[in-house]
């Protein structure tokens, strides 16, 4: 007579299905809670599964932006190749730019980054030299309605509030005015542009009002 229980097979199959279960739900995890994605820590490598995407990977995979650091570095490349004779005015803007570049490769300040292309020296230098003018600009006006008892503070304040009034985008390259504001060739290139400028605007006013 066999001795064995009928039900030691049906209790191990049990034990099989109980053991997968904990497998595949651990005990952690509420199947059918929402703050808990299903499957989502079995296949980690799963392609069918949309890649996670980080502030630093998209910065890697689009448009890198220019840090303070890399925006006073290449301020300083432009004032010290630009008051070069040779370099600034018998060589052609491609040279120029190129001198930039390295000049901006090779600053200890910027060890462990990327270079930048001349190209994107350029482009980023008239953006800076664009807003900061215009800044300048709203500057002026600021002292010009500066009341009494108020203070450079004060003055920034307004000149931050006309900018963003005229241009619709607050200013966002202080850093960038503090190291061009006392530079005398920057500063007499800027005049000239603003002057110029200046006489444009004033002739297209003239000739819209002669219309």
């Amino acid at each position: 007579m066999d001795s064995s229980n009928p039900f030691d097979d049906s209790i191990g199959y049990v034990n099989l299905l109980n053991s997968q279960q904990d497998y595949l739900f651990p005990p952690s995890v509420v199947v059918g809670s929402s703050s808990v994605p299903l499957f989502s820590s079995l296949f980690p490598n799963d392609p069918t599964q949309p890649e996670a995407t980080t502030p630093e990977a998209a910065t890697v995979r689009g448009k890198r932006n220019w840090s303070p650091t890399e925006d006073v570095v290449l301020i300083s490349g432009w004032l010290n190749t630009s008051k070069d004779a040779l370099i600034g005015n018998e060589k052609k803007a491609e040279a120029f730019w190129k001198r930039i570049a390295a000049y901006f490769a090779a600053s200890p300040k910027l060890v462990g980054l990327p270079s930048r292309e001349p190209g994107n020296c350029k482009q980023r230098w008239a953006k800076i030299n664009d807003q900061v003018s215009k800044f300048v600009g709203c500057l002026h006006a600021a002292n010009a309605q500066k009341a009494s008892g108020q203070n450079d503070n004060d003055v920034m304040k307004v000149a931050n509030e006309i900018y963003l009034n005229d241009h619709g985008a607050k200013f966002t390259l202080e850093h960038c005015w503090r190291e061009l504001r006392n530079d005398q060739k920057w500063c007499l290139a800027s005049s000239q542009t603003n002057h110029v400028k200046s006489k444009r605007r004033k002739l297209d006013d003239g000739s819209q009002t002669s219309q």
